[in-house]
This record gives C-alpha cells, structure tokens and sequence, in this order.
C-alpha cells in the first residue's frame, strides 16, 4: 500500500501560526475590565478601591456586607444570594418569594449592629463578598480583614444615588450578567434624568421641607449628610446643622429649632409620629401641619427614602417629586411603582397592595 505523503506547509504559514498563539497565551485575563478566556477558571475584577481581586470566573455563590449591598444585588441576582445580611422585615413577604424570605441571616459589616458573623460566613461558602455603596475610611482594611479571616474574598463597589447606574455595571460585569445589569442601570439613569428635567423647571422655587423621625420627631435628616441625597436634590432641605450626622437616625434637635424652620411640606419617617401631629398642640403651631402639607413616607419592604440608603430611593424620588411637584412630575405614580416592584423586588404588584402602601404617603 502506498502512503501518501503530506505536502510541506509553507514557512509563512508556520509563522502565522506561532504568532497567533503568542498572542492566545498572552490573552487569558484582561485585569482593568474583569474579562477572561473562555477556559479561563479565574477572573482579576479590579473594584471601586482600585484593589484587583481575583474571583471566580462564574460566580454561583455570593453573600453581601449590608442591606444596602443586599437591596442592591437582590435586584439584579437573587438565586445566588447565599445569605441575607440583615432579616426581611414582616411587611417584605407580602413582596419577597418565599425562597428568598427565608434565606439565613449572617449579620452586616457596618451599621447599627456591625454583627457579621465570619464563622457563619465561611460556612456559607460564597465565592465572593459584596459591599455596595459609601466609600468609607478604612474600608480597604476591612475588607482585607475578611479576607484574611474567612479566605474569601471580598470586593466594594461604590453606589450613590448619582451612580446607581454605574453600580449595577460593575454588578453585571461581575456576575456575567451585563445585560440583565444594563436593564437596571438604564431604569435609574432614566428616572434620575426625570428628576434633574423637573429641578430644572421647578429652578429656585423649591418648596421648603424638613425630614423628621424619631419616637418625638425631633431627629431631622440634615442637608449634605448622604442620607439627605434626594431630599437634598427635590427640595430645599431647612435642616442646615455644623455637623450633619452620617447616621441613618439624623441629627436631634429640639422643637424650638423646627419651629424656626417652619418648613412649608414635613415627612415623617415610618412608625414615627405622623398618626398624633393633627391633634398635638406644639406640632400645629407649624404651618405644614396647619395646611395638612405633612405625610408618612412609605414602608415595603423598606422605607422608600432611604434607610438603608440604597436603590429604593428611586421609589422615593419619584413619590416625592409628585408630592412636591405634581405640575412637572406628570407621570402615574402607581404605574411607576409598579414597573419598580417588578423590576427590583421581582413582584407583580396588584394596585390594591399600591394603594396599601401609599395610604398616609399622598394628597387625599
């Protein structure tokens, strides 16, 4: 039998081939975006610190540092969220699947309780750790500190209410989820376009208002504190102190001060005292109260204002702004809830759980 022989391959052809393959081996992960190659089992994901962490190519599994990275990545990934970091409250399982309500709770690495347990953590097995939002000091240490202790590793991602959009970006590429991610982001750079397009036909002629909570309703959320972002944004915020709190609790000040204030529109916090301001004597020397111009910010499954200040303030902005507004800000309201309930929480809001929601929150 003959054998055939095989035809020399040309020199050219040789060399294209070996260049090709330089350039393959040299191209397995590309550390500025977090992209990788196909058989690649690790990714470089450089965060908001600048740290570049080095996680798994598919993340299956991840738990958060807060509530605020929990309402955050909920939105965009709920199935791989291992843990929540703080319970659900009781009004969220009118909103919440019950296979997300009933996720273990593991503690927050910041806020009131700074109760993360890391034991419960590491036997959680995520791949990675989340944290969204403020970029604290000292944050970079912390989460080293995690790192070292549970061996896994752990990424910030900064988000305000400016930024939103960035920050599900970030997600989307984290996740390999960048289109689902790009749903949200466009959803809160449009509604924050909404809102500058109003502020700029309200110009100089905004309504004066004050944020109040607390047990007397003498705490207020003051102006340029980061949990005043979209009151600072929609209004005229009166509640100008030296040092404004960092605190979700605001700054206590006494009944003479809001009394000088004298704003034209007050909010009161959920489970405040907005149910006996009609009838307290002190409280009706205030022209809002008066006027009836005061209202009870929504609650479910979290305070729409913030609080933690995260993604639903979207929610909050816009009921806000038709609170505030109601000439400029044209939209449905309740078409715009539920197209965020549906969006964020992955509920089918019914108009008579809107109307629940809503009802010491808008004009009658």
């Amino acid at each position: 039998m003959k054998i055939q022989k095989k035809k020399a391959i040309p020199v050219f052809f040789l060399c294209l081939v070996l260049v090709l393959a330089l350039f393959s081996g040299c191209g397995g992960t590309n550390q500025s975006s977090g992209t990788q190659s196909e058989d690649a089992e690790t990714v470089i994901f450089t965060d908001s610190l600048g740290r570049e962490v080095e996680l798994p190519a598919d993340i299956e599994r991840y738990a958060v540092t807060g509530p605020l990275a929990q309402i955050v990545c909920f939105a965009l990934d709920p199935d791989e969220m291992v843990a929540l970091a703080s319970d659900w409250s009781v009004e969220a399982e009118l909103y919440i699947d019950e296979a997300y309500y009933n996720l273990p709770v593991l503690g927050q690495l910041y806020g009131g309780s700074g109760d993360l347990n890391r034991e419960e953590l590491a036997k959680a097995d995520p791949q990675v750790i989340i944290d969204v939002g403020e970029t604290k000091t000292d944050l970079e240490d912390d989460l080293e500190g995690i790192e070292e202790q549970t061996g896994i590793p752990a990424v910030h991602i900064s988000m305000d209410t400016e930024t939103a959009s960035d920050a599900y970006r970030m997600l989307g590429e984290l996740f390999d989820m960048e289109e689902e991610a790009e749903t949200l982001a466009a959803y809160c750079a449009e509604i924050y376009s909404e809102m500058e397009d109003i502020m700029e036909q309200v110009g100089d002629d905004r309504t004066t208002v004050l944020y109040c909570l607390g047990d007397l309703g003498c705490n207020v959320i003051c102006k340029d504190s980061y949990h005043a972002e979209v009151i600072d944004l929609l209004s005229d915020n009166l509640a100008v102190v030296d040092t404004p709190s960092s605190k979700g609790t605001g700054n206590e000040v006494d009944f003479e001060q809001i009394l000088k204030w004298n704003p034209e529109v007050i909010f009161f916090a959920p489970q405040s005292i907005y149910s006996v301001v009609a009838e307290d004597s002190l409280w009706q020397e205030l022209d809002a109260i008066q006027n009836g111009n005061y209202y009870e910010v929504p609650y479910g499954p979290y305070n729409w204002m913030g609080f933690p200040p995260s993604v639903q303030r979207y929610l909050g902005m816009m009921w806000m702004a038709k609170i505030l507004y109601p000439e400029y800000a044209t939209y449905d309201l309740e078409e715009e809830v539920t197209r965020y309930y549906e969006l964020f929480y992955h509920c089918e809001l019914t108009s008579e759980q809107y109307h629940d929601l809503v009802a010491n929150s808008i004009p009658e």
